[in-house]
This record gives C-alpha cells, sequence and structure tokens, in this order.
C-alpha cells in the first residue's frame, strides 16, 4: 500500500495501515513528516513516482485537487493498472474530473470521502466513504477496513463527495440552530451547558421523525400527519419576534419563514413540512 501525503489525516491513514500490518511506502513533499511513520515500519519513497511504483494500491490525501494533479500529472506513465483512491477533499465536480484523467492513464479510480478527525482513524468510529467502480472496492475492501467503517456509495465517482458535503449541511444546520438556542437562553442567563441536555434530546426527536419524512419526499406528496406548513410558519413568526425582542440574531428564523412562506405561496399550507425540499431545488429563487 502507498501513502502520499502526510499531513494530520495522511499520517493517521498511514499510521492505522501499518498498524493492521500492511507493508506501507509513504511519500511527502517534506520528507520530515514521515520520521514518526518510519519508525513504525513505513518505507520512505524517494519521490512520488517510487511511491506510486511501490504498490498496486496508492491512497491519496493532500490538501486540494491542485495540489493532487501537481504531484501525479509528472508520474502519470506510472498509474497504469493501479487504483488510486483519492481521499482529498473537494467537489463531485472534481471527483468526476480526476476520475477521467486517472482513467485516461489507465488507472481505476475510487474517489473517497473521510466522516472522521485523525486520532479516530483506525477506528469503527471513522466512516470512509468510497464511490467509484465496484471491483477496485470490492477487491481492496479488506485493507481499507484498516481505516475505518468504509461504505461504498456505488459507481458514480461523485457520490462520496455528495455525501460529504450533505453531511456538513446537517452539521452546520444542527450546530448554528443550537448556537442560537444557546444566544437565546442566555438572555436569560441560562448557561449552555443548562440548556444542552434539553437541546440534545429534542435533536433526537426530530431525527426520530426522518424515516418517514424520507418516505414522504421519495413519494412526492406530503400529507400533514403532524403539522401543516402554515402551522410551522405561525411558529416561526414566535421565534423571530422572540429574537429581535431579545436582540438576537434573527437571520436564520428569518430564512426559515422565507422558505415556509415561498411554499404556502405556491399553495402548499396545508402540507406537512418536508415539502419544502421543493424549495431547496429551486436556488434560483433563492436569490432573488
Amino acid at each position: 500500500m502507498t501513502l502520499i501525503g502526510l499531513g494530520l489525516m495522511g499520517t493517521a491513514l498511514a499510521s492505522a495501515l501499518l498498524g493492521a500490518g500492511h507493508r506501507t511506502t509513504v511519500w511527502n513533499r517534506t520528507a520530515a513528516k514521515a520520521e514518526e511513520l518510519v519508525a513504525q515500519g513505513a518505507r520512505l519513497a524517494d519521490s512520488a513516482g517510487s511511491a506510486g511504483n511501490a504498490s498496486p494500491v496508492i491512497i491519496t490525501c493532500v490538501s486540494d485537487y491542485a495540489s493532487l494533479q501537481q504531484v501525479l500529472t509528472p508520474v502519470a506513465d506510472g498509474l497504469d493498472g493501479r487504483v488510486l483512491v483519492n481521499l482529498t477533499s473537494g467537489d463531485s465536480a472534481q471527483a468526476h474530473e480526476m476520475a477521467r484523467w486517472t482513467e485516461q492513464q489507465g488507472a481505476a479510480y475510487l474517489d473517497g470521502a473521510i466522516m472522521a478527525v485523525p486520532p479516530a482513524i483506525g477506528t469503527a468510529a471513522a466512516v470512509i466513504l468510497l464511490s467509484g467502480p465496484e471491483t477496485a472496492f470490492t477487491t481492496h475492501q479488506s485493507t481499507f477496513d484498516a481505516l475505518g467503517t468504509t461504505a461504498y456509495l456505488g459507481e458514480d465517482h461523485g457520490l462520496s463527495a455528495l455525501y460529504d458535503v450533505a453531511g456538513l449541511s446537517m452539521m452546520w444546520g444542527v450546530l448554528n440552530a443550537w448556537l442560537h438556542g444557546v444566544a437565546l437562553l442566555g438572555t436569560a442567563g441560562v448557561s449552555a451547558s443548562t440548556y444542552t441536555p434539553f437541546a440534545a434530546q429534542l435533536a433526537q426527536e426530530t431525527v426520530g421523525w426522518l424515516a418517514g419524512y424520507a418516505d414522504q419526499v421519495d413519494a412526492g406528496t406530503y400529507p400533514p400527519d403532524d403539522a401543516t406548513l402554515d402551522t410551522h410558519a405561525g411558529a416561526m413568526i414566535h421565534l423571530i419576534e422572540e429574537s429581535e425582542r431579545l436582540g438576537v440574531n434573527a437571520e436564520i428564523p428569518r430564512l426559515f419563514k422565507a422558505l415556509a412562506d415561498r411554499a404556502i405561496a405556491a399553495g402548499q399550507a396545508g402540507s406537512s413540512y418536508p415539502v419544502l425540499v421543493e424549495q431547496f431545488a429551486q436556488p434560483r429563487a433563492m436569490s432573488r
């Protein structure tokens, strides 16, 4: 196995491979970053080309796709017949372009996303998303499993990046909602630590709604089994007014209300909340 890129994440990936007993060759522009890994048994290659030639599978984890191209383009001839597993963060368009370039060099390409922090690598808590040719994944899955819990998403190279950014949207959405609540309760002297158990319980209950709401989205029908969008919109007004009265930024609840208002204007007042997915599918409407 070859690992190119020894930042915090790349070093963690290489260490996990070594810990699982895999012969591992590493390369980084700054060779000094490999010293700890060499002490663990890694072989330090003297160039990106020799690193790639050392193994049938090359894992890359560098700062961005531009850096990846700078590293790989000069050694493209050595990629023929190999599997390139790119764990560099990017978007789906970059993943598709990288897949085309890699396949032109005669190599199979798996694009990936790491849903974990470096200390979690090598444990079940580290989720590694991979997309691309299924045969490339299944052939080397036992090796990938040394990095964490691997999840194969499908042949479309862009799926890992899409899942990654969708997860970021979920993460920031939850965190921003929590912080808004912290700010609201802070005006009454309630600490974040005091509020958080209530917030966590509510978040868990909300997660419990997702499967049913997903069925509505997939079916394209939105029966108001719990509450109508019009009812939600009324509660949003209370949230906006309370925020402004207390001097707390109301931009987030105003965004909620703007989405709801557009759906209501489109005749969806009596539908359930997930009908708002149709507003998210209309980016031009959001920019007016």
